[in-house]
């Protein structure tokens, strides 16, 4: 059966169906703490200064951070010029500093068998650079599926399956990630139903405050969603202009420096059940142009303070 998109999100207004999450996954979420969130940081901040995995380490570590989302590509460099991802993932933990996602590319979700296998051999490798960090989740967008009009969702559904048994023997879980430029998994309601429609115990997804916005989702669905299952929300902010249409990633802002409803935002996630981590995710090349640590600590005390203004 093949939904268009009006039909999905119309089916998919439900929480997300699937119940419960591996325990190595669930022994990480941040239940049971005093505040709402931890924070954490995405490397691709200060993706303009072309800092080193180990630097990025060490300014995350420096900058106060309880998380950090590396990339895939970054930690495949670091690897190849021969550093220990094993080390660094001890120095995060020795500094209470948790390896809370890591982003790539992997085509799990393409039409074509074999470039699907492909995708899923690629993610296998991937969780293993991961699993050796100590890493584990990774974020699962909807790659070599952007340009695809009406892509069936049941499919989808099924592929986002066989990814998480991957993940499953890997001890990664691998979360759904929402793409708001993307003709699949753009909107809230396509995302809740791949995950919810999988069944699978280890699914979860990836919201992002952008691609909510980009994707033409209202942030009111949100409140649909069992937030038990997101533990990674990518937070930043956007301005009034350029408009929806032409925003691009180069044009997310630091929390509160932008038009986003971002106190709404998280007080319905939270209320959702969400205690999971905040990581800053911005592609700003104005800030790739600003010392590395300016970034990340500024981006910190942003992010920090409108959860204060939500919750205080």
């Amino acid at each position: 059966m093949k939904l268009n998109r009006r039909q999905a999100i119309q089916t998919a207004t439900a929480a997300l169906a699937t119940t419960g999450t591996v325990q190595h996954v669930s022994a990480t979420t941040r239940n049971n703490r005093e505040k709402p969130f931890g924070y954490c940081f995405n490397t691709s901040c200060v993706r303009g200064q072309k800092l080193t995995l180990d630097q990025q380490v060490d300014l995350v570590i420096k900058a106060g951070y309880e998380g950090i989302e590396p990339w895939i590509r970054d930690m495949q460099a670091f690897k190849d010029g021969g550093g220990s991802l094993k080390d660094l993932g001890k120095k995060l933990a020795d500094n209470n500093v948790q390896v809370v996602s890591a982003i790539g590319f992997a085509r799990w979700i393409v039409n074509d068998d074999a470039e699907r296998a492909k995708g899923l051999e690629t993610a296998k490798h991937d969780m293993g650079l991961l699993k050796e960090m100590g890493g584990v989740r990774i974020a699962a967008p909807p790659v070599g599926a952007t340009n695809i009009e009406n892509f069936d969702l049941f499919a989808a559904a099924s592929r986002y399956y066989d990814l998480c048994e991957v993940g499953r023997n890997a001890g990664i879980a691998p979360q759904l990630e929402l793409w708001g430029f993307s003709k699949t998994l753009s909107r809230l309601g396509e995302l809740a139903f791949v995950a919810a429609e999988a069944g699978h115990p280890d699914a979860c997804i990836l919201p992002d405050i952008y691609h909510i916005y980009k994707g033409g989702s209202s942030f009111e669905g949100l409140k649909m969603l069992n937030g038990q299952h997101i533990h990674c929300f990518h937070v930043n902010d956007y301005p009034a202009d350029p408009p929806r249409d032409t925003i691009a990633d180069k044009d997310r802002v630091h929390v509160g420096d932008g038009v986003a409803p971002v106190t709404n935002i998280l007080q319905m996630v939270h209320k959702a059940g969400c205690q999971g981590m905040l990581s800053l995710e911005l592609f700003n090349p104005e800030y790739w142009k600003q010392d590395p640590l300016q970034v990340a600590t500024e981006g910190l005390a942003k992010v920090k303070a409108a959860v204060a203004k939500a919750f205080g």
